[in-house]
Order: structure tokens, then C-alpha cells, then sequence
């Protein structure tokens, strides 16, 4: 089992899970963070370190969001591991909340 980044994560993508994890399973994409399902290890760290709440485990994804699993794994072996906490964007407290955001995903 793994953890997934989901929606609430898209333009927010604060890092405060990245200094936590112990594996280095984070993968940082132009607005959004991913988890690698093949490094992550269910340690449970990050997902209390998200201020947005977008971190679940791969069994209570909540309901629309299921495609976010498939979604961590395709995008973390195409964007580079995050190991140390970096800066949020500068708008993503208007971000916060904002619903509907798989539009906004930056590949």
C-alpha cells in the first residue's frame, strides 16, 4: 500500500510532507507533488503535514479522486524526487479549497 497526493495539492503544492519522508518518494512537478507507489513505504509521515489535506492512503482516496492513484505512479517516473522542503508557490493560499482543480495540472 501507498499513500497519493490528490487534487487539493494542484497549485498549492506547499512541501511540508517532503521533509518528513524518510524515503525520498516525493517527485515534484511544475504545480504539484507526486508519490512514487513503488518507494513509498506507509510510514504514514507526510500525510499529517499536508495543510491542505490532498495526502491519503491508496485505500481511502476519497470518492472522485481514484485516478489520482494512477496519476502519482505515471507522473513520479517522469518528474524529478524532491528530498528538502522548497517554497510554495506565492499564490497558493488563494488556491486553498479551490475545487476542480485536475485542470489546472501542469505536466
Amino acid at each position: 500500500m501507498a499513500f497519493v497526493v490528490t487534487e487539493s495539492c494542484i497549485k498549492c503544492k506547499y512541501m511540508d510532507c517532503v521533509e518528513v519522508c524518510p524515503v525520498d518518494c516525493f517527485h515534484e512537478g511544475p504545480n504539484f507533488l507526486v508519490i512514487d507507489p513503488e518507494e513509498c513505504i506507509d510510514c504514514t509521515l507526510c500525510e499529517p503535514e499536508c495543510p491542505v489535506e490532498a495526502i491519503f492512503s491508496e485505500e481511502d482516496i476519497p470518492a472522485g479522486q481514484q485516478q489520482f492513484k494512477q496519476l502519482n505512479a505515471e507522473l513520479a517516473k517522469k518528474w524529478p524526487v524532491i528530498s528538502e522542503m522548497g517554497e510554495a508557490p506565492g499564490d497558493a493560499k488563494r488556491w486553498e479549497g479551490v475545487p476542480d482543480k485536475l485542470k489546472y495540472l501542469e505536466r
